[in-house]
């Protein structure tokens, strides 16, 4: 038997599949009944967690202007997350949904307020991916004059998490209690302020939602660089890892476990997810030639090298496709970078984002449904854990994609022993601490 993985999903509230004339929704996308459906497929499948990715901006990082995201729909129209996720959750039952909301965003008393209102509100399967946002026109959008730089962003998130993190814990788990016969709903001695006032926040406290059914909602965060590393294996839950091959992924998993040990917490309390993106066909070959075809169109190169442009803040455009990069460093997302740039490979701009499917992938899983789930669950018997994170290509997000995963890739996984057949628990935390 394989040693179990873990599933999570990889998704934006934005449009799915919309240029196949088999596969397009129209403007029904808006009202979230694509994203409902493709929920229950994935609970259907058993997956721990639908995660709701999130951004604050139409980016012009690419050519220095917004056409290239409107055009080809990168990130844009996108809607809210965390109303997406609501609706997700009242949708399904056993499925964690997680939304992404970043620090820029909302004071954390608003953020904490947020997120406990949404585990209640889904019986405790909600989490939180905490970004800091790497887009300077994010920053812009938010009232700031400039992105703060990496480190100072991690600065701020080590405290905000700390002051969310301890609202959340302001009511004690039996406050509220509903006592008739003295007239007492709440238990105003287990109600308590925090009177948080730190470098960046304050907050006085307490907040004004009960304590939640996992006490705090999950808590997902995405660590490339070491800074990003360490905040990761001091907070999250799970963390979306983004690594080159076996090695890398090793690599990336012992790292953040021997940071979270130092820091005091066990390891195993952390589900490392790594991101990738199968391609299935019926053999090998139709396989590759479903990868190829959609990696080799003018759309697609655009649309790869805008939304790397969009996360790091660089504008691609500005470089030759077919001539190696030069040496590049970012205030935005660093460990998409390095992905994106393998570590300094001498490949053409055009090899590098029409390789493996593009930068999202850390593993090159293209095949028949058998072939890579053996794959799959040989990469984490031989990194140790613990799961992956699966997404799309740009733009090929779609029912039949779902379906391949689902229908295909699900059933080919169980026939290895890899994943859960059932849910073992009701809440998100404790299906990621399962196994």
């Amino acid at each position: 038997m394989s040693k179990k993985m873990h599933l999570g999903w990889f998704m934006n509230y934005a449009p799915p599949q919309w240029l196949d004339p088999f596969d397009r929704v129209n403007t029904s996308w808006t009202n979230a009944d694509f994203h409902i459906e493709m929920a229950r497929m994935l609970e259907g499948a058993c997956f721990d967690y639908l995660m709701i990715e999130d951004t604050l901006m139409v980016s012009n990082a690419y050519g220095g202007s917004t056409e290239a995201a409107l055009k080809h729909a990168l990130q844009v129209p996108k809607l809210d997350a965390t109303v997406l996720a609501a609706a997700v959750a009242k949708a399904t039952t056993k499925l964690g949904v997680i939304a992404t909301a970043s620090i820029l965003s909302y004071p954390p008393f608003t953020l904490a307020r947020m997120i406990a209102s949404l585990d209640h509100l889904s019986d405790g399967r909600f989490g939180w991916n905490i970004v800091t946002s790497g887009e300077e026109q994010a920053a812009h959008n938010v009232g700031l004059d400039a992105l703060p730089p990496r480190q100072m962003r991690y600065d701020m998130a080590d405290e905000y998490v700390d002051v969310v993190t301890k609202l959340l814990a302001s009511w004690e788990d039996d406050a509220v209690v509903m006592d008739r016969d003295t007239a007492t709903f709440v238990d105003h001695t287990k109600v308590h302020e925090v009177n948080y006032v730190g470098k960046f926040y304050k907050s006085r406290g307490p907040l004004n939602v009960p304590q939640s059914p996992q006490g705090r909602p999950v808590y997902l965060q995405a660590g490339g660089s070491p800074r990003g590393r360490q905040f990761a294996a001091e907070t999250a839950d799970s963390i979306v890892a983004i690594a080159q091959g076996i090695e890398g992924m090793i690599d990336y998993r012992n790292d953040v476990r021997a940071r979270a040990q130092a820091a005091g917490r066990n390891p195993d309390d952390i589900k490392v997810m790594f991101l990738v993106t199968p391609v299935l066909g019926d053999s090998a070959e139709e396989a590759e030639a479903k990868r190829h075809k959609m990696v080799n169109t003018d759309a697609f190169i655009t649309g790869q090298l805008g939304m790397i442009s969009t996360v790091t803040d660089i504008d691609f455009s500005a470089f030759p496709l077919d001539e190696p990069l030069p040496p590049l460093t970012t205030n935005g997302e660093q460990g998409s970078l390095n992905k994106f740039t393998q570590g300094g490979s001498d490949k053409t701009l055009r090899e590098l984002a029409t390789t493996e499917t593009g930068f999202a992938s850390c593993l090159p899983l293209v095949g028949t449904p058998a072939s890579v789930a053996t794959q799959m669950a040989e990469a984490i018997e031989a990194v140790g854990g613990d799961g992956f994170l699966l997404t799309t290509p740009i733009q090929h997000l779609s029912r039949r994609y779902v379906t391949d995963i689902t229908e295909g890739l699900i059933p080919a996984l169980r026939d290895l022993g890899a994943v859960r057949e059932s849910y073992e628990h009701d809440t998100l935390r404790d299906n990621l601490r399962a196994f």
